[in-house]
């Protein structure tokens, strides 16, 4: 099995978590909030799909689908348009609402789709190009898009159980 290959497999995993977290779910229990300083589901998808749209475009040169596939109009937030959620306060996260589970999860699956065709045109030479040099050591493509995965599985896991709480009040 070759690295592209367990990415795209991990990118599917974050795929299987986001449906089972928003699938089915009304408005009301997309944009709950357990207490007013907590995230609702709608926000952590939201917020890990701007992430990995964000990141996977800017190592793999292109636009991000929130704007070429017109998903910041549809979702009409009261946030500029290049928000990602990314230290966002209380307030902020409380303004992230949306009206279905299939908006939410058409969004995510054409971001998911986006970042499967980049991983897999990717060879493992690939992963060693350096992306990003503020740090020390510099992040490689590798080590982004793991970062990714890992912040995306982190919110995915966070909504699933948020769901978990929600149904059984």
């Amino acid at each position: 099995m070759k690295a592209t290959d367990v990415l795209a497999d991990g990118f599917g995993r974050i795929r299987e978590v986001v449906h089972e977290a928003v699938g089915g779910l009304g408005a009301d229990l997309l944009n709950a909030r357990l207490d007013p300083e907590a995230n609702s589901i709608a926000w952590l998808v939201w917020h890990l799909t701007r992430i990995q749209d964000d990141h996977v475009a800017g190592v793999a040169g292109r636009e991000q689908v929130w704007r070429s596939g017109g998903w910041a109009d549809r979702f009409a937030l009261p946030l500029p348009v290049g928000d990602h959620g990314y230290g966002h306060t209380a307030e902020q996260a409380g303004s992230v609402r949306v009206d279905s589970a299939g908006l939410l999860l058409d969004y995510y699956d054409a971001v998911h789709e986006q970042s499967l065709r980049y991983v897999r045109g990717l060879a493992a030479a690939d992963l060693e190009r350096i992306v990003d040099e503020r740090w020390d050591p510099p992040v490689t493509l590798g080590v982004r898009l793991v970062s990714v995965l890992a912040d995306d599985l982190q919110h995915a896991g966070q909504a699933a159980y948020v769901r978990g709480l929600l149904e059984r009040r």
